[in-house]
């Protein structure tokens, strides 16, 4: 008995990406539209990952001009647009797929990031860094912490639990954080020299007096307050460094994108 084949429809549909999103894609490709196939009904969030753009980077598609979720079905010969994070645009009225931004904003980086880390820590951000992490751990910490996941690869963006997440375009670090701080929006919450850049833990003032003997005989007598991480028990003074530091802050913040 001859069996018949079954006959795949290849379906199209018209894209548009907007704004940064367009870094995603392949020159041919960027800041105009063009047609994508696909095959079956699938969801809108699926085609757009398989072009290349990880959702969490995604504030909100319009479909033939409707605001839709991740999880709309596309048939075919549909307009799709597509658009990262709005920062200072109101589009209250439509669908955004991007939960809201977090009041303190907290983060976990992936195993390449670690000078990141220090930076962020020294801007007095809560930022997650081990070198044993694999994949899953780090996504799961981003799910269960709320934590913002930044990472210089795609395919860790595109893990379902992951919600918020930033792609890193640049590879030095120091423009990573200048990045970082630009495209959300954080210098109202740069708080430098409130978190140990080592272990990560909030740094706490205590009066000189009561931790004396751990201070350097040079520093004793100096200072009526000093930092310490109870972390790790390291102890912050505003010693020589301190100006060091607070230029390297400086230019952190300023650095060219």
């Amino acid at each position: 008995m001859a069996l018949r084949r079954a006959v795949v429809v290849t379906k199209h549909a018209t894209f548009r990406f907007y704004e940064e999103l367009n870094d995603f894609l392949p020159p041919d490709r960027r800041k105009a539209a063009f047609d994508h196939p696909f095959n079956g009904t699938p969801a809108v969030k699926d085609v757009i990952e398989a072009i290349g753009v990880p959702h969490p980077e995604i504030d909100l598609i319009l479909v033939d001009g409707a605001s839709v979720g991740f999880d709309h079905r596309l048939q075919g010969g549909e307009r799709v647009a597509v658009y990262p994070m709005f920062e200072r645009i109101d589009v209250a009225p439509v669908t955004r797929l991007r939960p809201q931004p977090l009041r303190d904003p907290r983060f976990v980086l992936d195993v390449h990031l670690g000078k990141l880390a220090r930076y962020l820590r020294l801007l007095g951000f809560d930022a997650i860094y081990e070198r044993d992490y694999d994949d899953a751990a780090i996504a799961s910490i981003a799910s269960r912490e709320r934590r913002i996941l930044l990472t210089r690869d795609r395919g860790l963006l595109k893990r379902n639990e992951v919600t918020r997440g930033y792609w890193l375009r640049h590879t030095r670090p120091r423009l990573q954080i200048a990045e970082t701080v630009e495209a959300l929006d954080l210098r109202g919450s740069v708080r430098e020299f409130s978190r140990c850049m080592v272990c990560n833990h909030a740094l706490e003032p205590v009066e000189e007096t009561s931790i004396r003997d751990e201070l350097p005989p040079r520093v004793r007598g100096r200072f009526e307050q000093v930092s310490l991480c109870r972390g790790c028990d390291r102890l912050y003074w505003p010693g020589s460094h301190y100006d060091r530091l607070r230029g390297l802050v400086r230019d952190l913040l300023t650095a060219p994108r």
